[in-house]
């Protein structure tokens, strides 16, 4: 059954579930490697067939060598570049943006007092304000703007994950559970059901983005493109993907919170595996929510640099 969040968000075409998930399969990264990929494939593709303007300085940036730049040299592509936030984030001199990929939104299920420091003041709202400024100040240098572009493709991502924007206060987690990071739960590879936290779960799409190589190295490109054609043909998108306009990330960011509160925790149990209807209906959250992100930060990039 679907939640109401669901069915005020998700209109759906004709599904092709199977083929999809036959396409998609891997573990968790935020959203996973691939599921950022997907993201930027959307765009990309979409900002190809109606902004060239914007294309040509989007191609024009990211070409630009950017420290650090033994991994940026991996992501000189858009799709690729999505993932270069997390893959800098723990590194020396970025450190200080790990907490730009989400905002905590404490609620309760069990009448604990909220904590009064949630949301952090440094959180995904404010650094997308902060880039998206960037690009498009006319003062700022090529190489800020190119940083800046690459923190943006991925945090339209990240603010698109509900477990990214909630974070579950309990008696037994005062302070909030770091949006499921600190709830393990198993999910199923093969025959085995290894533990995994909440938060990765949904990360991976609940194991439906593609699968990620040994020592997170981000899934083949060739994997991403009918990876992402197959989830656009499977969904329509509700026209309230376009309310408050590209630059709405507080109400992008309350909307995944919403989603997360309505309906990821439910029916979740610490160290078991989630039911088949939670997972059906979790894969399609997660798919559409990658497909509202890849239209919006299309459509973020295209009022960035329109095509006139």
């Amino acid at each position: 059954m679907q939640t109401t969040v669901m069915k005020r968000l998700l209109v759906r075409g004709s599904l092709i579930l199977a083929p999809v998930c036959a396409l998609l399969s891997g573990p968790a990264y935020s959203w996973s490697s691939g599921g950022h990929m997907i993201v930027a494939q959307i765009a990309y593709d979409l900002i190809a067939a109606e902004d060239p303007r914007a294309r040509k300085e989007i191609d024009r940036l990211l070409a630009i060598p950017v420290e650090p730049l033994s991994v940026t040299a991996r992501s000189v592509d858009f799709v690729s570049a999505s993932h270069w936030a997390d893959d800098v984030k723990r590194l020396e001199g970025f450190t200080q943006t790990a907490n730009e990929h989400f905002i905590d939104y404490p609620f309760s299920d069990d009448g604990t007092v909220l904590p009064a420091d949630l949301p952090q003041p440094d959180n995904i709202v404010v650094a997308l304000e902060k880039y998206v400024s960037i690009l498009k100040e006319a003062r700022s240098s090529d190489q800020d703007r190119a940083q800046a572009l690459r923190f943006v493709i991925h945090f339209v991502g990240d603010i698109h994950q509900p477990l990214h924007c909630a974070s579950r206060v309990s008696a037994a987690l005062p302070e909030g559970d770091r949006g499921g990071n600190d709830l393990m739960i198993r999910h199923t590879v093969g025959n085995a059901h290894p533990q995994i936290k909440l938060h990765g779960y949904w990360d991976s799409g609940l194991d439906s983005f593609p699968k990620e190589g040994g020592h997170f190295a981000p899934p083949p490109l060739e994997l991403i493109a009918p990876a992402a054609a197959a989830i656009r043909s499977a969904y329509t998108l509700d026209l309230a993907w376009k309310q408050g306009g590209p630059t709405n990330f507080a109400g992008w960011a309350k909307e995944s919170e919403q989603i997360a509160t309505a309906f990821v925790y439910h029916g979740i149990v610490a160290l078991q595996v989630p039911g088949d209807d939670y997972i059906a209906e979790g894969v399609r959250t997660a798919e559409y929510r990658v497909l509202t992100a890849g239209y919006r930060l299309a459509a973020l990039l295209e009022d960035i640099w329109p095509n006139t």
